[in-house]
């Protein structure tokens, strides 16, 4: 203290420069924790810019509760589960189950083939889809019909059938075979799950229902003499299965054959038609959730597409009732938080309608709603 009387009267410029560099310090901590925060808050798929603009709006919409009084609200539930411990994931191509074929089978791409449903296993049960070109009817065996869930692991071999098929058409491999045998770590890890003795458990039951979940497609197309002929085919979601335990009767190894017609629109086409997964959309924890990502990957793309709620409804082969439907889809819109899209509801003339947009492409176009 003595020292610093010492020196003397400082001079304002001399104050007014420490006065700065203060200031400069603690703008430079602010900034630094503002960056932390963005990241930490930013969704998956939303840029640094995205996640900071919409922040900024949630402290306005705050501040203006604030100022009128108003009670602030629950944030909404997320649909995105946390990650398990440990959790890593490169990215990947995946194919979606009818987007691997030719042009005319992306028309049934957008429906689902197995139940959204945890709880509803649909034993027995029989889901008919009508299409403008033919129908799809999807029938559970007497364990269950396959989930989304279970698809997983079809998303797995197909994914790893491709990569492969791509080394063997650069020829860095040989061809390979329908058959694919990974680890049950492995598969636990592609699928963004925990490596626990329950879940290598419930990977059997995956395994005999997808085995058991027979999908049938009936379509109507024109042959090459110009005459109009309707083609069904059908087949289970898996051929074959094989579970290898090991001496303490914990699975180890899973062996499943993709189905034959899955293998051949793989190995056989020139350039097969294959969709980009984002990794966070084995995160997502409700059925109706992943049908929406799945859906918008396929209608909207890198940009945007209306759906109407009875569509999405008629197309996840849902048991609940359309009230209950709306209910649960909204809580997802609400939360918006799915991969890549923003979800809002917009009203149509005949009945409520979803709009999917690629969060890069906000202001993009929309093309007329489907299904009204």
């Amino acid at each position: 203290m003595n020292n610093e009387r010492g020196k003397g009267p400082q001079q304002i410029g001399e104050a007014l420069g420490d006065l700065d560099k203060s200031l400069a310090r603690l703008k430079a901590a602010h900034d630094a924790q503002r960056q932390k925060r963005i990241e930490a808050a930013a969704r998956p798929g939303e840029s640094w810019e995205q996640a900071a603009a919409r922040l900024r709006e949630e402290e306005a919409r705050a501040e203006r509760e604030r100022g009128s009084g108003s009670v602030k609200s629950a944030p909404p539930a997320s649909s995105i589960r946390k990650p398990p411990r440990g959790d890593e994931q490169p990215d990947f191509f995946v194919p979606t189950l009818y987007d691997v074929g030719t042009k005319d089978s992306r028309s049934i791409m957008d429906v689902a083939v197995f139940r959204l449903s945890k709880k509803d296993r649909r034993a027995g049960d029989v889901i008919r889809y009508t299409l403008p070109d033919g129908h799809v009817t999807v029938s559970a065996g007497a364990v269950g019909m396959a989930s989304v869930w279970d698809y997983d692991l079809v998303l797995m071999a197909v994914s790893h059938l491709t990569e492969a098929m791509n080394r063997y058409r650069e020829g860095k491999g040989a061809k390979p075979g329908r058959v694919f045998r990974p680890h049950v770590a492995d598969v636990l890890k592609f699928c963004r799950r925990a490596d626990g003795g329950k879940q290598k458990d419930d990977l059997v039951e995956t395994c005999i229902r997808l085995n058991t979940t027979h999908v049938a497609v009936q379509r109507t197309r024109k042959a090459k003499n110009g005459r109009t002929v309707t083609v069904s085919e059908g087949e289970a979601l898996i051929s074959r299965y094989k579970v290898i335990k090991s001496e303490s009767g914990k699975p180890e190894y899973i062996e499943i054959e993709l189905a034959d017609w899955m293998y051949r629109e793989i190995t056989e086409g020139k350039n097969p038609d294959v969709l980009t997964v984002h990794p966070d959309y084995f995160l997502i924890d409700p059925g109706i959730g992943r049908f929406v990502y799945r859906l918008a990957r396929r209608a909207a793309g890198k940009s945007a597409a209306k759906w109407a709620f009875q569509t999405i409804y008629d197309r996840s082969g849902s048991a609940g009732t359309f009230k209950e439907f709306c209910r649960l889809l909204r809580k997802i819109i609400q939360a918006n938080d799915l991969p890549e899209y923003e979800l809002r509801e917009e009203a149509g003339q005949g009945g409520p309608l979803l709009v999917m947009t690629h969060r890069d492409h906000a202001d993009a176009e929309l093309p007329p709603p489907a299904g009204v």
